[in-house]
């Protein structure tokens, strides 16, 4: 049996060959590897709790508008030219626009049950005769059941701000996709806001805002990563545990 330099250097005794058959050592080996890649995944912190913010939510460019052939007029379209009635509200690909986040959800559930249910069994024998002998109170027999479960739950969310977006398509019935998002690089990490959702132009007031509540399909994500992140999140075999743990 082949010694590692350390154990001669050393003088430290060869470990015992264990009794378990080779085989078994070796499965042994194989899964609890296995096993263990197995619960990092299945307990792997969610798509918004990663690293990194999901792609798709990068500013739309205008659409490049033909250049204006020189023919001595004062009067060009192409040069951002803007009507008396729409002023300079966002209209086109491109334009963008400020979303007043103002969301505000509170919800409450109660439920309760309760049952119960008693029964009875009483014979009395005879005084006399062959089953005098009986005694009446062991005859008797009785059963119930019973059950009370009670249930609260409520849940208050809000998110106040502002996130300023791209208008990314116009439709034919006067209303646009807007989506964008904002990154703030901070000291212990990264955080950021990503907005889409679908706008009816008309609701878009002079100064090209427009409240969250006003966004049909709206999707608000606001996550971040770093330390403060990490530390905030239960680690996968503690998740673990708290699956498996009965109490």
């Amino acid at each position: 049996m082949m010694h590692s330099p350390f154990d001669i250097r050393f003088d430290i005794p060869p470990a015992p060959v264990s009794g378990k058959p080779l085989g078994l050592r070796l499965v042994a080996v194989t899964l609890v590897p296995a096993a263990i890649a197995a619960l990092m995944l299945a307990f792997a912190p969610p798509a918004h709790a990663r690293a990194k913010p999901p792609e798709g939510f990068a500013p739309v460019m205008p659409q490049a508008t033909p250049g204006h052939a020189a023919d001595g007029a004062i009067f060009n379209v192409s040069a951002g030219y803007a009507g008396l009635v729409e002023g300079r509200r966002a209209r086109a690909v491109g334009d963008p626009l400020t979303i007043v986040l103002v969301e505000s959800l509170t919800t409450s559930k109660s439920a309760a049950g309760k049952t119960q249910k008693a029964g009875a069994f009483n014979v009395v024998p005879p005084t006399a005769g062959p089953l005098s002998f009986l005694n009446p109170n062991a005859l008797k027999a009785s059963g119930g059941s019973s059950f009370n479960g009670q249930g609260n739950a409520s849940q208050t969310s809000s998110l106040g701000g502002e996130v300023s977006v791209t208008i990314a398509d116009v439709r034919s019935n006067g209303t646009a996709l807007v989506k964008g998002e904002k990154r703030l690089l901070l000291s212990q990490g990264q955080e950021w806001v990503q907005f889409s959702g679908i706008v009816r132009l008309g609701d878009i007031d002079a100064d090209n805002r427009i409240t969250s509540t006003r966004v049909a399909d709206a999707r608000v994500e606001y996550a971040g990563n770093g330390s403060v992140g990490r530390a905030s999140r239960e680690g996968w075999l503690s998740k673990f545990f708290n699956m498996i743990s009965p109490f």
